[in-house]
């Protein structure tokens, strides 16, 4: 799956945007880089078939400073063969536990503290397995660009519970996975887990 055209363009234009507005000086410069903000919400609009694109606008006016990928952590961890994941509240689907990288804690610590509370499992990290550009993997389209790291992680002890945004937290075995979010995991990314875990000397995937 890759990106629509129009999805390439808008996230172009709202980082061109975004940049500028982080360090222009001049206000007709100011006026001229929001202009361009405001086309790149109307295009991901347009493109999304979207009534209105004022949400888009207010979300892309709310992320300041030099455009970057965004960093989605998850952590694969694994009991007798089989590999945990937790149901999302969101959209009755499961993903590996985790979420978007949070401000303050490095990427390893995120990763136990995103398991923890979204499963009720404690574990330790093993190694990082993977790190993937989400565009080049098979997932839907969103409006930014985003890096995704994953963890494998070693089952430490803990009991299985829910969470603000989870509503069951289970281990599966390779054949058969339950109906997975592919906005947050595809199936060819659990299954590269399983070979991660199986061949601990493996060095780090990448792009």
């Amino acid at each position: 799956m890759t990106n629509p055209q129009w999805l390439d363009w808008a996230r172009r234009f709202q980082a061109i945007a975004q940049i500028g507005l982080a360090y222009c000086k001049d206000p007709y410069d100011r006026q001229r880089y929001e202009e361009i903000q405001r086309l790149a919400a109307d295009i991901m609009a347009n493109g999304a078939a979207l009534s209105d694109s004022a949400p888009l606008l207010d979300i892309f006016k709310n992320d300041l400073g030099y455009a970057t990928p965004k960093i989605d952590i998850r952590t694969a961890v694994f009991d007798r063969d089989r590999i945990l994941l937790v149901q999302e509240r969101e959209d009755g689907l499961w993903t590996l536990p985790g979420g978007w990288a949070d401000i303050g804690d490095s990427p390893s610590s995120g990763a136990i503290r995103e398991v923890k509370e979204e499963s009720g499992y404690d574990i330790t990290i093993l190694k990082l397995a993977a790190v993937y550009d989400r565009d080049k993997h098979g997932h839907p389209p969103m409006p930014f660009h985003v890096y995704k790291l994953f963890f494998l992680g070693d089952l430490r002890g803990g009991t299985p519970t829910t969470s603000v945004e989870t509503t069951a937290a289970e281990f599966f075995p390779e054949d058969q996975f339950p109906p997975l979010s592919t906005s947050r995991v595809t199936p060819a990314q659990l299954k590269h887990m399983f070979a991660h875990s199986r061949n601990p000397a493996w060095p780090t995937s990448f792009d």
